[in-house]
């Protein structure tokens, strides 16, 4: 599959193409992406949200008015859910949101959101990253070649300190490695900028055969 490739500086382009990226035709795999989606989001919660039941509420179990002529509805507590600071009805508890993802359906995810983006054309490449010195300003006009506005994600096999350092303070810039690449990162951001050593990366990871299951995190 054909890419836009950058020189260094990013001065100068051309389509390269990237053979190993796995293609696609209708709609396979893309349930396979939506579940590890969903998978991904419900890893990320915490899972501690909790209100008291009415056994759980501190407060006194006296009646709050005679049983009857008063002329309200009976009440037999002030710990009832119906009384300003009772306990409450089918409140969440804390539990786990976690789930187990097979790897075969971790991997297929992968290669289709690789593959849609790659046809987008939303992702591109470059030599490598390279600045001279730990400045914003030298690193932003490589990602400024790419995306003008919205989120950017780039990707490398491995980040220098300096280059890191760099990029800290772009608001609009994401780093992360070529081994911890996931399937919801290709589909959250705008443009994806990725090294051609980091590609290689993502590419070998592709063909890779999958064994077990796994818990996505």
């Amino acid at each position: 599959m054909k890419l836009k490739f950058y020189s260094s500086d990013g001065s100068n382009s051309q389509e390269k193409d990237f053979a190993g990226i796995r293609e696609f035709s209708d709609d396979k795999g893309l349930l396979a992406l939506k579940q590890m989606i969903l998978a991904y989001q419900a890893n990320k919660r915490q899972g501690n949200a909790s209100t008291k039941l009415r056994s759980e509420v501190r407060g006194s179990g006296k009646k709050p008015f005679r049983q009857k002529g008063s002329g309200n509805a009976r009440q037999g507590s002030k710990r009832s859910v119906i009384q300003r600071g009772g306990g409450g009805v089918h409140g969440p508890k804390p539990r786990n949101y976690r789930q187990k993802v097979n790897k075969k359906m971790k991997q297929i995810a992968f290669q289709r959101a690789l593959f849609d983006r790659a046809v987008e054309g939303e992702i591109a490449v470059i030599e490598s990253f390279e600045v001279a010195e730990a400045k914003s300003k030298l690193f932003q006009k490589i990602t400024q070649l790419i995306i003008s506005k919205g989120k950017l994600l780039i990707v490398d096999d491995k980040w220098e300190e300096k280059t890191s350092l760099a990029a800290r303070n772009l608001s609009q810039v994401t780093l992360t490695e070529a081994s911890t690449l996931n399937a919801l990162d290709l589909c959250h951001y705008d443009k994806i900028l990725v090294s051609e050593k980091g590609m290689e990366t993502i590419i070998e990871r592709t063909q890779k055969k999958p064994l077990t299951t796994t818990t996505v995190s």
